[in-house]
């Protein structure tokens, strides 16, 4: 996708917790980004914040148009894939801007 083509891009911020980075991996890319893959989002971004005062992880899917964004976010897999995450992380949150390439925060 380049930036005139609109569209929007979802991204999650979050801790993830220092006795779960392992299972955190596993069931991110085992079933979480599959998962969203298959509704119709593509990752496009994971950032790991090493040194300051920010969630350490940042992860951002685009999507294609609001309406699918809007069906994914609407849909019992969308919360129980974020309750499931939050067994790996804490402070999550999640924001949706206008899609633009490169680091968005």
């Amino acid at each position: 996708m380049n930036e005139t083509t609109g569209g929007l891009k979802l991204i999650l911020s979050y801790d993830v917790k220092g006795d779960a980075v392992q299972a955190y991996y596993r069931f991110m890319l085992g079933r979480y980004v599959p998962i969203m893959a298959e509704m119709g989002l593509e990752m496009s971004d994971a950032w790991h914040t090493a040194y300051g005062d920010q969630p350490n992880r940042l992860v951002a899917f685009i999507a294609r148009d609001a309406r699918v964004l809007r069906l994914v976010m609407e849909s019992p897999q969308w919360t129980k894939m974020n309750e499931e995450l939050t067994r790996y992380v804490e402070a999550f949150s999640y924001k949706v801007v206008p899609y633009r390439e490169g680091f968005q925060f």
